[in-house]
């Protein structure tokens, strides 16, 4: 059980809830707080005064009052008419995410909500209920209102859920767990669906993702460097102090460490006529160092945010009141991930860029045609080569900003938002495809280091290709290629290249240097 601390989550617990399905529960501090707001809220439901959807309607409908005895009513209706959420579920880990974040935020104790939602969510968390959340339907403003509805429904009886494998009605899914619907008070639908807990769980996810891309590319860059027998010189330190970049400096450094005692390295110091290696190979520590740093920057946004509360209105309890205000607008969201699909988008450039080097006898320094010992009668690595180009195209396609854009909707009144959520969604497809280059250099790289026998590159990439040798042989006389594309993807996109080679950089903190 992870106890988490409203206000004081880190990168790295959420990293491990999401990866490893941890249950979660609040720290029991936080209930007094949650308490004191309620009772603030319960008491605004009971008097005339017009406090916004407590005992008035939602959005345009806000100047309607609504009478006392209509208070569960109002709040059931509200969670039933925003379920309007289309395409694919989202996945139940990315669900799981964005209950947790949920859970942090009511746990702040600014949203008005009483402990028996905050026991209900940690108790589905417990067991295994996991709403079934549609993908798309949010603006990223007034929060994501139609995939939280949806998570609002199971707590509700409604909605669908997912529990031991099989898909079921809300209600039904809670009865098989031992768990009982609620009747929702004043103000905690409105607490539940709005928030930004769906933009801000897929923009984690898309950071989680691409940091371990990014780190896998170290290696595969390393292993690209060796194979085209290229120069080691443009990792010297001095280069990088002299510019100053915290990532570009870490990014040279692990490269050096990755590549040390390297025979393929050391047979042409002395002797070799070529004077500088392309960019592709030259300036990965500017290009990955940049990207690192930019993904630590986003790191610091997303934890913010990750911590925050996002609903509208807010309890403020010390001042004893309630005011409406706008924390449900998802623009550093949107942001964040603008900048994490920039970074996805250039290490996969700069990495399918390797892949056409070496796949390119004029430029891969004696490496035969497509990495084929029978060019000719084989085609080697060409089409694979043609693969990663058509992914890295499309990630530039996709990177293009979605937080520039904004449309008017419920009647103008929520006239301008953030398109966070499907900025944040389509990076985990950004993803896929970055993890999927890499996995074709993986293969390129490690065919080109074996054509250099008897000289052999250092052992922390030797042990990187014997890895992938486990499940993927050399490539010889052409075969069917899809299976080795998804193996050598899926050891990117696992983890497990990383695991091989020791390297593991930090999200949250940069490296001494």
């Amino acid at each position: 059980m992870q106890t988490m601390t409203p206000g004081s989550a880190t990168l790295d617990q959420l990293e491990r809830i999401y990866r490893d399905a941890r249950p979660v529960a609040l720290d029991e501090a936080a209930r007094p707080g949650v308490q004191a707001a309620f009772a603030l809220v319960a008491n605004a439901a009971g008097e005339d005064a017009a406090v916004y959807g407590v005992n008035t309607g939602f959005g345009k409908l806000a100047n309607r009052k609504i009478a006392a005895d209509d208070t569960a009513a109002l709040q059931r209706n509200l969670v039933l008419s925003h379920c309007c959420g289309v395409g694919d579920a989202l996945d139940p880990a990315i669900v799981r995410l964005v209950m947790v974040l949920k859970l942090l935020s009511l746990g702040r104790g600014a949203s008005g909500v009483r402990w028996d939602v905050i026991a209900l969510i940690q108790d589905m968390l417990a067991r295994g209920v996991i709403p079934e959340m549609p993908s798309q339907g949010s603006v990223g403003a007034s929060g994501d209102l139609a995939p939280l509805a949806h998570l609002a429904a199971v707590l509700i009886g409604q909605g669908q859920a997912r529990y031991r494998g099989a898909v079921l009605p809300g209600g039904d899914a809670l009865r098989a767990a031992g768990l009982a619907p609620l009747v929702l008070g004043p103000k905690e639908g409105l607490a539940l669906i709005n928030g930004t807990q769906f933009s801000t769980a897929c923009a984690l996810v898309g950071l989680f993702e691409a940091w371990r891309n990014l780190s896998a590319s170290l290696v595969t860059a390393s292993l690209s460097t060796d194979a085209i027998m290229g120069s080691t010189a443009p990792l010297l330190p001095e280069i990088h102090d002299l510019r100053g970049h915290a990532g570009q400096i870490e990014v040279a450094r692990e490269m050096r460490a990755l590549m040390a005692g390297s025979q393929i390295r050391e047979s042409h110091r002395e002797g070799d006529a070529r004077v500088q290696d392309p960019y592709c190979i030259r300036c990965q520590p500017q290009v990955a160092g940049a990207c690192l740093d930019l993904l630590r920057m986003v790191g610091r946004t997303l934890e913010t945010e990750a911590n925050a509360v996002t609903d509208n209105p807010l309890v403020l309890v010390e001042a004893g009141h309630i005011v409406s205000g706008g924390n449900f607008h998802a623009e550093p969201v949107g942001f964040a991930a603008d900048q994490i699909a920039l970074a996805i988008a250039e290490i996969g450039a700069i990495a399918q860029r390797r892949v056409a080097l070496m796949v390119d006898p004029t430029l891969s320094h004696d490496l035969p045609p497509f990495l084929t010992p029978a060019p000719g009668l084989n085609s080697g690595f060409m089409i694979a080569e043609v693969t990663t180009a058509a992914l890295m195209s499309e990630n530039k396609h996709l990177a293009n900003p979605c937080s520039t854009d904004s449309t008017p909707t419920s009647a103008n009144q929520e006239d301008h938002v953030s398109m966070a959520a499907h900025g944040a969604f389509r990076l985990l497809r950004m993803n896929r495809n970055l993890s999927a280059i890499l996995g074709v250099e993986l293969l390129t790289a490690s065919q080109g280091i074996e054509f250099r026998a008897p000289l052999r590159t250092s052992a922390r990439l030797q042990a990187v290709i014997d890895r992938l040798r486990a499940s993927v042989a050399p490539l010889s006389d052409d075969r069917f290629m899809a299976g080795d594309l998804a193996a050598a993807g899926d050891l990117v996109a696992t983890g497990g290249l990383l695991e091989t080679a020791g390297l593991d950089l930090a999200i949250g903190r940069a490296e001494n240097i």
